[in-house]
């Protein structure tokens, strides 16, 4: 192994960080200038390996083709004379050694060291055998990693198509207006404020039934209406702000959309994994689609107030507030029975169910997304505020519009989410084909042994003495070794 120098001591070198290394596939990213790094480096020669000690369920290895400066959560190997350093990249690259390794420390910042990578056995083919195996090796790679850009590709692709479909449908590009159909039939239509009004007076409605059960409940009759001058009307958008909608339309603030905004209770964690209630985390809400793969199993008292407030409904719109993923939006298609969101979860409940597919579609959005950008703070742990919410404004069509939007919206995507869904299959298949590969080329069925090569235990036994004699020290007596598994 090489050990550390200073940058300064090479700043003519470029620096390889981890961040450099693809994980899984040996793809150098870039590469950045020693001159930059402050931290001890390991300092490698053209032809080493390199190893990624941090996370190796990673598998961050690299042979560079040139000599650089690297991270010192690398280990450098460097290959004695008749070893391929291709080979030995292939060879760490093949799932059981990643298996091997990613077993060898545990925590949130698992690290290998040399000595417990040194001690993975491998089987040695001849040094002539070695390069077959490694241009075969990237024969087949090329065609595959040739296969999986274009898949990559069609799936970018269609990741536009999506982005594209939604901004004409939230722009009233993507189907006729309701004015432009009823000028073109001479027919008059419900414009948006007139769905906002409507809106805004059922919200007020509920509240008013709300407070009143309240007030009975506790053995209350009220006596006049002063009690309703405590409804705090909603607050609209500042639409001289805004830029002009399709005729029509209007826009309106998700406070005035909804009659709910919230997120779930902070102190179930002595309630989890009993029970058959599912607690619903960031990681069930992806953008566009609530994902109950992870289910959390949560038993929470019957008692507790935040229970009807976080129970979710069909049509309620959930939104990360906290975390990597603060702004992913998904809409709750069915009812669910006995689902509550937890603190990191908003919920936002329309007025409206009919209008949940349309401002689900906005949120998502190039849009939209854009406006929940501009609200974010925290660094490092991203937050959307409630209020955040309540002030994000949506462009509003008219109902029956919001409806053909949503089945235009629909119609296109299915298609888009088929094929997306094909290609990613495909793509695993891919990934298993590349484990496949390795595994074949390092079991010795990739290509045909030639009885003229040099053996295996000859260039080992060779490999040991120029050791040795760099040592100053006498060579060990040989071991007699299997020639297709000599141990490097």
């Amino acid at each position: 192994m090489r050990g550390k120098v200073s940058p300064k001591e090479h700043p003519e070198l470029p620096f390889i960080g981890m961040d450099n290394v693809e994980a899984h596939t040996m793809r150098l990213l870039g590469s950045s200038a020693s001159s930059e790094m402050k931290s001890a480096s390991v300092h490698f020669q053209s032809g080493d390996v390199l190893y990624g000690r941090l996370r190796p369920y990673l598998n961050k290895v690299i042979s560079p083709a040139f000599e650089g400066l690297a991270s010192a959560e690398f280990i450098p190997l460097t290959m004695p004379t008749g070893i391929d350093p291709r080979f030995v990249q292939y060879r760490l690259n093949a799932a059981d050694f990643v298996a091997y390794a990613s077993h060898l420390d545990e925590g949130d910042r698992p690290r290998v060291d040399y000595n417990q990578i040194g001690a993975f056995s491998i089987g040695l083919p001849p040094s002539s055998e070695q390069h077959r195996i490694v241009e075969a090796i990237e024969s087949y790679l090329t065609r595959l990693d040739d296969a999986m850009a274009t898949l990559e590709r069609v799936q970018r692709n269609l990741k536009r198509y999506r982005a594209l479909v939604l901004k004409a449908a939230v722009e009233g590009r993507l189907v006729p207006t309701d004015a432009e159909l009823a000028r073109a039939e001479g027919r008059q239509y419900e414009r948006a404020s007139v769905l906002l009004e409507r809106i805004l007076a059922e919200r007020r409605r509920r509240w008013e039934e709300g407070e009143l059960a309240k007030m009975k409940a506790k053995g209350k009759v009220p006596k006049n209406d002063n009690w309703k001058a405590k409804y705090v009307e909603p607050t609209g958008p500042h639409a001289s702000e805004l830029p002009e909608l399709p005729v029509g339309w209007c826009w309106a603030s998700m406070d005035q959309l909804t009659a709910r905004i919230t997120s779930g209770s902070r102190d179930w964690t002595q309630y989890y994994d009993r029970g058959d209630s599912i607690f619903l985390m960031a990681q069930n809400v992806r953008p566009g689609f609530l994902d109950l793969t992870h289910k959390q199993f949560v038993d929470p008292p019957l008692e507790d107030t935040s229970c009807e407030r976080s129970q979710v409904r069909a049509n309620d719109l959930l939104v990360t507030i906290v975390g990597a993923n603060t702004g992913d939006v998904c809409r709750v298609p069915v009812e669910l029975s006995r689902h509550y969101v937890c603190q990191s979860v908003a919920l936002m409940r329309p007025v409206e169910p009919s209008s949940s597919h349309y401002i689900h579609f906005y949120l998502n959005s190039a849009a939209g997304q854009a406006a929940y950008a501009n609200f974010m703070y925290g660094q490092g742990r991203p937050h959307l505020s409630f209020d955040n919410l309540r002030e994000t404004v949506i462009p509003l069509p008219p109902l029956g519009e919001q409806i053909r939007i949503h089945e235009v919206i629909e119609q296109k995507l299915s298609v888009a989410e088929e094929v997306s869904g094909s290609i990613f299959i495909e793509l695993l298949r891919c990934t298993r084909l590349r484990q496949s590969i390795l595994k074949w080329a390092f079991e010795g069925r990739l290509v045909d042994q030639d009885p003229s090569d040099e053996p295996a235990e000859v260039l080992l036994e060779r490999i040991r003495e120029e050791r040795a004699a760099s040592r100053g020290k006498k060579p060990p007596r040989p071991r007699r070794v299997n020639t297709r598994s000599a141990s490097a």
